[in-house]
Parts: structure tokens; sequence; C-alpha cells
């Protein structure tokens, strides 16, 4: 059986730099990078417990971390204006405005 694949915003403020980038490096193999401490990736339910796992190991009580789940009407409202084509190369299908 297949599993859900989703569109993920993953956001956190992490207080010490060598935390920051190792929570950076585990991010960047799940998911693109957006902005300094917001990635984007598309991810089962099993690999959402395992990235969240995985930095769970990294964060310490003061850090933050949020897990943000779009849909795919969310996806297709959202714009981006930083950079042309960021939301649109895995899925052409979805219009964004």
């Amino acid at each position: 059986m297949a599993q859900t694949v989703l569109w993920y915003l993953i956001a956190y403020d992490i207080r010490d730099p060598k935390r920051w980038r190792r929570a950076y490096r585990i991010l960047r193999g799940y998911g693109r990078t957006l902005q300094y401490s917001i990635f984007r990736c598309k991810l089962s339910g099993a690999e959402v417990e395992r990235l969240r796992w995985e930095l769970e190991s990294v964060l310490e009580a003061e850090d933050s971390l949020m897990f943000i789940g779009l849909c795919s009407g969310c996806v297709s409202r959202i714009s981006s204006r930083n950079r042309d084509g960021v939301w649109e190369e895995e899925h052409k299908n979805f219009k964004l405005a």
C-alpha cells in the first residue's frame, strides 16, 4: 500500500549556532531551503516521524520547531515572491498565484 506524501513547511528557531548547523544539515537531506530557517519538504508519514526523531536528538528545550502540513488546496494558493519556480519543479500540475 502506498503511503500518502504531503508537502510540509518546516520552520525552526535554534539559539545555538552549532545546533542550528546540525539541524540545517539534517533538514537539507529531506527538502529544500526557502529561507535560513524555513524548509519545504515532501514527506510521507514515516518520513515525518523519522525527521522529528532526528531533530529531537539535536534540539534543546529553548529551541522551537514547527511542522506545517499543506494540503493540495493550500499548495495551490501559495505565492512565492523570492525566486521563480521554487514551488513548481516537483508538481507542475499545481497552479500558483
